[in-house]
């Protein structure tokens, strides 16, 4: 079975199904440009629900002290995804700040991009492959993209990592086996429309995969 994370969650009922359906990580989003932005303070009683039955994921892109600190404080996630430029630095103050283990998303479109997994083998305790965001997208990620599942073909890291970008209810089996990924992570892909997460769909991607 692999192991999913259903990211950009911002309902009860939407939550509730991810859980049911046995997702192993579910996931916040902490960044004001992105459909799925909810603030600390709203995503505490809405996760906590997870506590205990799924990863609690904030996810977020080059924030600062402050918003750190909140989340820390009010969402008190397990992982901490960084989906920015991050530094190796950053990441040690990330996990200071939040007390969270480091999910590190790596932009990919070409075998190159995966050169950059080394440097951070002591420094992240799962990496994430996301398609590269198409040039001028406003977003990091949640696009849509997808990028060649194939590259990722026998590849070993020190720890589980995260295939994403572009995967959906009818490809998730075949991105799982093709590209041998011991998790996957979707967003966009389980949505009616952008940042409206659709129960059925998130069911959907569990059984396909599990």
């Amino acid at each position: 079975m692999t192991r999913v994370k259903i990211c950009g969650l911002t309902t009860a009922d939407t939550l509730d199904m991810a859980l049911d359906h046995g997702a192993a990580f579910v996931g916040a989003v902490f960044f004001a440009r992105s459909p799925r932005n909810i603030t600390p303070e709203d995503a505490r009683p809405l996760f906590e629900r997870a506590r205990g039955r799924a990863g609690i994921v904030a996810v977020t892109v080059d924030a600062d002290d402050d918003l750190l600190s909140r989340i820390g404080a009010h969402l008190r996630p397990d992982f901490v995804q960084l989906h920015g430029r991050e530094t190796l630095a950053r990441a040690a103050e990330v996990r200071r700040l939040t007390g969270a283990a480091i999910i590190k998303v790596l932009p990919v479109s070409t075998p190159d991009d995966l050169t950059d997994a080394a440097g951070w083998g002591d420094h992240a305790d799962h990496l994430m492959f996301d398609a590269r965001p198409p040039e001028g997208s406003a977003l990091p990620g949640g696009v849509g993209a997808s990028f060649d599942w194939a590259m990722m073909q026998g590849r070993t890291f020190r720890q589980d990592w995260f295939l994403a970008g572009g995967l959906d209810p009818e490809n998730a089996r075949d991105a799982a086996a093709i590209s041998g990924a011991p998790l996957l992570d979707v967003s966009s892909g389980v949505e009616s429309s952008p940042g409206v997460k659709d129960p059925a769909r998130i069911a959907a991607f569990l059984k396909a995969v599990a």
